[in-house]
């Protein structure tokens, strides 16, 4: 009796037996998570597949326009200024006096304003130009050589079999 139990993979198939009936109790927990890594893998699939290519219409054509706007201005603006100073002096001045008595909170208000302004752009086009990273590695076939037990392969080997 011991020894088809142990010679005919009798053994490996008492604890097959065992882990099925324990699964009818609790749900195996690593084919859970495998079966919930798919499902998640999937969904990102169709949400990439969704948004591959962006339609453009006239109206995202004329905000696209419009975003491009405020960097050529700013650079343009500032030369501008020192001609305007060189042009009309006294003109240059009050308007400059106008701008000291702005309050300083609402200078601070502004830089933040312009900062997140270009930031955000920035970060938009960088995100568009690189394509997106995998979510998660796939899960390895087989552990790596120093991990692995030969007396267990063999065994489980064995037991594949019908030995």
């Amino acid at each position: 009796m011991a020894r088809a139990l142990f010679l005919r993979g009798g053994a490996a198939e008492i604890g097959r037996v065992g882990t099925d009936l324990a699964e009818v109790f609790r749900p195996n927990a690593t084919r859970q998570m495998e079966l919930s890594h798919d499902a998640f893998t999937a969904a990102q699939q169709a949400y990439a597949a969704e948004f591959q290519l962006a339609r453009q219409g006239w109206f995202d054509g004329f905000v696209n326009g419009l975003n491009r706007l405020p960097r050529p201005l700013l650079a343009l603006a500032t030369p501008a200024l020192f001609a305007y100073a060189m042009v009309d002096p006294a003109g240059f001045s009050l308007r400059m006096q106008g701008l000291a008595t702005v309050p300083e909170p609402l200078w601070w208000l502004l830089g933040a304003v312009v900062a997140f302004y270009f930031g955000a752009r920035e970060t938009h086009y960088r995100r568009a130009l690189r394509p997106p990273e995998p979510v998660a590695a796939p899960l390895p076939e087989a552990p790596p050589a120093a991990t692995r037990n030969p007396a267990l392969d063999a065994w489980l080997e064995e037991g594949r079999r019908g030995q």
